[in-house]
Parts: C-alpha cells; sequence; structure tokens
C-alpha cells in the first residue's frame, strides 16, 4: 500500500464522498489588473504602414464602425502579482437614443459604444500558461446583477486550463490611466516603452469545477503527513505542524496527463495552478501540490499549519486559480 493509499483503503475514490458541484454556490469574483493598455485604431487602408512607426502614433479623427484592437498586459489577480496576455477586439457602434451625428453614431434605446470580445492570458510569474478567459458583450451601462462600480455588459463564455468551462459576467472596475489610443501604424513591439493605460477588470464567474477537499466516512481528509493518519479529537493537529490534504478539483498538473487518464507514478504530476491554502482565514506555507497516482482528479497538498494558529476548531481552505473551495473543520491542539 503506497502512502497515497492508506487513509483511503487502497482506492482514493472509492472509500471517499465527495462533491465538486458550482450550482448554488456563490459566484468567484476575480479583478484582473492590466497595465500598458492600448489600442490600436485601424486608421488606413495601406496594411504596409502597418506597426511601422517606433514612436508614438496618435489616431486619425475617430469615426463610427472603425475597428480596434487593445493589448495591455495583465499585472495582477485579486491582489496577487502575476503576468498575462489582455486582447481584445472591438467594433464600434456609437449608439445612443442619441447618436452624435459628427461621428455617424447609431440610432438605439440604449448606450454602448461598441461590440467587443476580451481574452484574458493568465501567465504565473515565471510565464507558465494557467488559464485563458474569454468574454463577450458591449460596453458602457451595466449587467443587471453587476458588483457595484462596474460599467459594462459582457458575458464569459468560457476558458481553457484552469478556466475550464467558466461562466459568468464580467464588467470594467476603473482606469486609474486612461487607455492610449493609438494608430494601427505605430509598431506594438514598443507598446511598453511607448507606455498605455492601467484598467480594472471584475470577473463574476461560475467555474466548472472547484478545489474540493475530499470528506470520507471518519471526516475531511485533513491528515498528519507522517503516515497519513486522519487529523481527529484523539489524533489532533498540532500549530506549525506539517499535514496533508486530500483533495479534488485541483485542474491541470505539469508535465501533464491527457483529460480523463490517471495520474502516473512517475514523473511527479505538481500541480499547474497557484494553490493557496488558509487556516482560519490565515495564509499558509504550501510546500507541495501534486496529482495522486493511479487517481483521476485526485491530489495530495502538503502545508504547514501557521505556528500563531489558536488552538481549538480551525477551519482550513484551498484555492486554485483564485478558485476557492469550501472549508473544512478539523481539531487542533
Amino acid at each position: 500500500m503506497s502512502r497515497n493509499d492508506n487513509i483511503f483503503g487502497g482506492d482514493f475514490l472509492s472509500a471517499a464522498s465527495y462533491h465538486n458541484f458550482t450550482r448554488g454556490q456563490a459566484p468567484v469574483i476575480l479583478t484582473v489588473q492590466t497595465d500598458n493598455l492600448v489600442a490600436y485604431q485601424v486608421d488606413t487602408s495601406d496594411v504596409s504602414k502597418y506597426a511601422t512607426n517606433p514612436s508614438v502614433t496618435p489616431a486619425a479623427p475617430f469615426r463610427n464602425f472603425t475597428p480596434a484592437t487593445p493589448i495591455g498586459d495583465i499585472v495582477s489577480v485579486n491582489g496577487e502579482v502575476t503576468k498575462g496576455l489582455y486582447a481584445s477586439r472591438v467594433a464600434s457602434i456609437l449608439a445612443s437614443p442619441t447618436p452624435d451625428p459628427t461621428q455617424g453614431g447609431a440610432i438605439a434605446d440604449s448606450t454602448h459604444g461598441s461590440i467587443r470580445q476580451h481574452i484574458f492570458e493568465v501567465l504565473k510569474t515565471d510565464g507558465t500558461a494557467i488559464g485563458t478567459i474569454i468574454a463577450l458583450g458591449m460596453n458602457a451601462g451595466a449587467a443587471p446583477g453587476s458588483p457595484s462600480g462596474v460599467t459594462g455588459d459582457w458575458a464569459l463564455v468560457g476558458g481553457t486550463g484552469a478556466f475550464l468551462g467558466v461562466r459568468g459576467q464580467m464588467g470594467n472596475g476603473g482606469n486609474p490611466v486612461a487607455p492610449r489610443s493609438a494608430s494601427v501604424v505605430e509598431d506594438p513591439g514598443n507598446r511598453r516603452a511607448n507606455g498605455g493605460g492601467k484598467s480594472a477588470w471584475v470577473l463574476t464567474l461560475f467555474p466548472m469545477f472547484r478545489p474540493q477537499i475530499v470528506v470520507t466516512p471518519e471526516g475531511p481528509a485533513v491528515t498528519h503527513s507522517k503516515g497519513f493518519a486522519l487529523v481527529s479529537a484523539s489524533r489532533p493537529a498540532s500549530p506549525g505542524e506539517l499535514l496533508s490534504l486530500f483533495m479534488t478539483g485541483l485542474g491541470p498538473t505539469q508535465p501533464g496527463v491527457d483529460p480523463g487518464k490517471p495520474f502516473p507514478a512517475s514523473p511527479a504530476q505538481l500541480v499547474n495552478s497557484p494553490v493557496g491554502v488558509r487556516v482560519n482565514g490565515e495564509q499558509a506555507e504550501v510546500l507541495e501540490a501534486v496529482g495522486i497516482p493511479g487517481a483521476i482528479d485526485g491530489y495530495r497538498v502538503d502545508f504547514r499549519i501557521p505556528p500563531d494558529t489558536a488552538k481549538g476548531v480551525a477551519t482550513v481552505q484551498v484555492s486554485a486559480a483564485w478558485i476557492p473551495g469550501i472549508p473544512v473543520s478539523f481539531p487542533v491542539y
């Protein structure tokens, strides 16, 4: 019996009951900060001039139906420093009950400047891809149910990687520095040097899967790392102790396995997404998060209880790619 199997009687899933459904659960709010945001407007029909001028190149006077391609850098998610590419496609419509004839505005019952597609490709700071989220809709206004201060009406229509199958809605949470408009003639290779705007995007998403600590017939699969005995009233955890959690829903791994295939014994399958563990709301040190050999959607997370954790009943909650699971309780004495 391997050290990963001993609390489950040799079979990770058959000895444990668990759920990973999102129906009825609260949505996850992700605030994605972007920097160096520049909207390149197609203001010439001479394709030979595209992306040729290394200097800041203002766009020509704007008219309705002018297409644009905004590009920016993802710099943080929920305040955590990260990397990534933000890219968008904009089709202007300038819709309004009182359209501006000087720009060729469109008559409509509501006010929207454009139809827009957003793509957020989120990376770790080392450049490892975490996943991509895609949104479609119109700017201005706000979708019913949006967080306060958010404008825009975009539907989250899916994602990849850690965000596979997400649904929800999205809006703009503010532009501390307005995005810069540039001619399509400007070379985007100098975007960071030439500078751009800063924007916050607020995503209200319902993920297809969430990280969740397995619940066995004897209780949550919170174990002592040495021997993997379940933490219980008769064998409580201690502040500062190294514990292991047995999980589902942590998503893709590295080097990776094909969908629906069990994790191999070698090489070790490290969870691809950022994994966080909180004990009583305090961030704990995560030592390792790996797929369990032979399991499909079965993982082990090793973490250290914060040394200042109060004795008594503690809660532990795991997140992956900023998506939190349901907390469980365990004794600390």
